[in-house]
């Protein structure tokens, strides 16, 4: 059998069968075949409809027949021009086509994303859209320009300039300040303490979406597995809810609020269990985010983790009762588990918020009033990054 040697730039021998002959288009590693259905995909998703996407791409593959391998520059070029014909133009977003364009680093080269690159600009807090707005921008600058590959460095420096340019120096210096703790010395870790029902895990998920953390964990989850190892006749405090422990422990001082009591009683015991997720955040450095209503403020000693961790406490609560109960309402509609019995205890819960507020005043820690969802993601980015840049001691000029 004689084998055959196909150089780069020619496309395969032959035509395929039905006679009509095959387009090609000339890619880095070598000639393509030119596919309509892949074109129809990469112009909806610039925004053109279906249908015009399907009769552009079309208009585009009768220009190319005939021409064997086409340069992909080319056929850039050929369908900016029926764009332009079909005054499509002004409606498609920055294209995607064009030399394929990689972000070199010391590590090595890897291709540029637009969905990675909004993905990191979400930690400056702006919304979604505004972030994808940025990187659509940042990729048709690039595109524009020529470029085939781009310094890691030198892409961040675009990153901030056209931030600067569309939020301000703050917004842009918030970006800078969280690409620079992404690769830490040591960890950051955001603690999210608050009563039950105030939103922290909720939270918590969509801020470790913004700022990349993959670490994740909520107290409920630590005293679940405490409560299978440790029988309820030995520490009946965590085999109840945190605002009724006080019914599982026994009698309490008639000075004390038995609510709180019980409350403190079963947060002593889940706090051995957040020490230990710290430790291992710092022996493997590893950021995390931990939320729960056992983490209240002052009750457990963070001095060891400060030259070991960048820690980081806030308070979450819903200051509005009508929207507290509300929230109950509609988990108590949309849940398919055993229903708590959060409504009948919303004066406990909301005496537990109190005593959270009256720590977070004592201790100083900042409280996120979680009346909107998204401002409080973005109240909560905003203090990370403000907090980094503090204990950082850079001005934006330094870390670019």
């Amino acid at each position: 059998m004689t084998g055959q040697v196909r150089h780069k730039g020619a496309p395969p021998p032959g035509p395929p069968q039905g006679g009509r002959e095959r387009i090609f288009v000339e890619h880095d590693s070598g000639p393509r075949p030119f596919m309509r259905g892949i074109l129809v995909h990469s112009l909806t998703a610039r925004g053109l409809s279906f249908e015009d996407a399907f009769e552009a791409a079309t208009a585009v593959r009768d220009q190319l027949r005939g021409r064997g391998v086409v340069p992909l520059v080319d056929v850039a070029r050929i369908v900016d021009d029926v764009l332009r014909e079909r005054h499509l133009l002004e409606d498609a977003r920055p294209p995607a086509f064009g030399p394929r364009i990689h972000v070199t680093s010391p590590a090595g080269s890897a291709p540029f994303s637009k969905g990675f690159l909004s993905q990191s600009l979400l930690a400056a807090a702006i919304e979604p859209d505004d972030a994808f707005d940025v990187a659509r921008e940042i990729e048709g600058t690039l595109v524009l320009r020529g470029h085939k590959e781009i310094d890691r460095h030198e892409l961040r420096r675009l990153a901030y300039q056209t931030l600067e340019r569309r939020f301000g120096a703050r917004t842009a210096a918030r970006y800078l300040v969280w690409r620079r703790f992404q690769e830490p010395d040591r960890p950051v870790i955001l603690l999210l303490g608050g009563a039950t029902g105030s939103g922290k895990t909720s939270l918590a998920l969509e801020v470790s979406r913004r700022l990349g953390i993959q670490a994740v964990l909520s107290t409920d989850s630590i005293r679940q597995i405490m409560r299978l190892v440790l029988a309820p006749e030995l520490v009946p405090a965590i085999h109840a809810s945190s605002y009724d422990a006080h019914r599982v422990i026994g009698r309490v001082a008639p000075s004390e609020d038995p609510v709180i009591e019980g409350f403190l009683a079963q947060a002593s015991i889940v706090s051995v269990g957040v020490r230990a997720m710290l430790d291992r955040a710092v022996a493997e450095n590893t950021s995390l985010i931990l939320d729960g209503v056992s983490i209240v403020p002052g009750l457990l000693d963070l001095s060891p983790y400060a030259e070991k961790a960048h820690v980081i406490s806030l308070v979450v609560a819903t200051l509005d009762v009508a929207a507290f109960r509300a929230r109950f309402e509609q988990r108590a509609r949309e849940s398919r588990r055993v229903p708590h019995r959060y409504l009948e205890n919303m004066e406990a819960i909301l005496r537990i918020q109190d005593y959270f507020l009256e720590l977070a005043e004592r201790y100083e820690i900042p409280i996120v009033d979680n009346d909107s969802a998204d401002a409080s993601v973005l109240s909560i980015l905003k203090h990370v990054c403000e907090t980094l840049r503090k204990v950082g001691g850079e001005d934006a000029a330094a870390l670019l």
